[in-house]
């Protein structure tokens, strides 16, 4: 029973060991007592050669004890091993817990997620030739592809590279990305040129790829019709094959078609295209006669105009004021109504 009892409080006891950088213990020196500690003071530079026999080693020694199994002071068995019940005795309520406040720190200390805005910024977008890569074949055209619906299209760029200008970003108005798309019909082809049929389909495809690039939320379309020549003018098979290929989804989009000097060739071209345009298209319809009429509906910062079409509504303005002068030049002013005689009027009574 006693050696029982003396190997539980060897169990419980403290022994101190040496432990070397390989964690493996090694036997406690027969001689010295304390804390030993042989280490020099540590390098200011990084010795990387160093070897692990040259390490100097920190030796912990254990104090002298009295193995013996009687009660004398120092033996295992004495009462200054032993624990009383009072050691063992533990307040609850002395013991620290975590608040909601602390809680909540731990919570949010260090996970703390960061959002980002993804709202996109109302800049303005490149057009397909500007950006997209183009393939040259072995006939030296420059060819793009692009994705019109569903369906995969090729441009030939290189014939339609002098009408590019015919599409372009005017910016946006309102809040949000609401696009404004100018189409300006002065850069058109003229209906005379050799491959007319062949320009006026690769720019087709241009303009609607155009579209779908540009366009990300709601709208509108300024058609600059303004020093545009008949001959330049868009057939109504190519307007009409235009407002079919359309994403039905831009069609709906689409808040306004503003058309800046209209004539009445583009009135009767809009007239006859009514069978194939649904009734909810032509109600966005909205005709401008001046450019100072337009900037009234939409910001002109970014808005490109041609110059042909900036000297057009000049002469157009300086028309419209002349006839106005000429106009009340030539109104007679009515003739102010002579007195009655009062002479005829006295010989009547007579």
């Amino acid at each position: 029973m006693g050696t029982a009892e003396a190997t539980l409080r060897m169990d419980s006891m403290e022994v101190k060991d040496e432990w070397q950088d390989e964690d493996f213990p090694r036997p406690l020196p027969e001689d010295g007592d304390g804390l030993t500690d042989t280490r020099t003071n540590p390098p200011t530079t990084l010795n990387v050669g160093e070897t692990m026999a040259q390490r100097k080693r920190r030796t912990l020694v254990a104090p002298d004890m009295n193995l013996s199994l009687d009660r004398s002071e120092g033996s295992v068995l004495s009462d200054d091993f032993l624990e009383t019940p009072d050691d063992l005795d533990i307040n609850v309520d002395d013991i620290e817990t975590p608040d909601e406040t602390d809680s909540l720190e731990f919570i949010t200390n260090g996970n703390e997620l960061e959002w980002e805005d993804d709202t996109p910024v109302a800049t303005a977008k490149r057009l397909p030739g500007e950006s997209e890569e183009e393939e040259r074949d072995s006939a030296g055209k420059l060819w793009r592809t692009v994705l019109i619906g569903d369906q995969e299209q090729r441009i030939d760029m290189q014939v339609i590279r002098p009408y590019l200008r015919v599409v372009t970003h005017g910016g946006y108005y309102g809040e949000g990305l609401n696009a404004i798309i100018v189409f300006s019909a002065c850069y058109l082809p003229d209906s005379n040129c050799e491959d007319y049929a062949y320009i006026m389909e690769n720019l087709f495809l241009y303009v609607v790829s155009s579209l779908e690039l540009l366009v990300a939320e709601d709208y509108m379309i300024i058609y600059l019709n303004g020093a545009t020549p008949r001959r330049r003018m868009p057939g109504i098979s190519w307007l009409k094959r235009c407002y079919q290929m359309i994403d039905r989804k831009l069609r709906k989009n689409l808040k306004c078609l503003v058309i800046v000097h209209p004539t009445w060739f583009i009135r009767t071209v809009i007239a006859i295209s009514r069978p194939f345009i649904s009734v909810k298209f032509l109600d966005k319809i909205r005709y401008v006669q001046t450019l100072e009429e337009l900037s009234e509906i939409i910001p002109m910062e970014h808005v490109q105009i041609p110059e042909c079409v900036l000297q057009y509504d000049d002469d157009k303005i300086r028309t419209q004021k002349e006839r106005l002068d000429l106009e009340k030049q030539a109104t007679p002013i009515p003739a102010k109504e002579r007195p009655k005689s009062m002479i005829a009027d006295v010989s009547r009574d007579m």
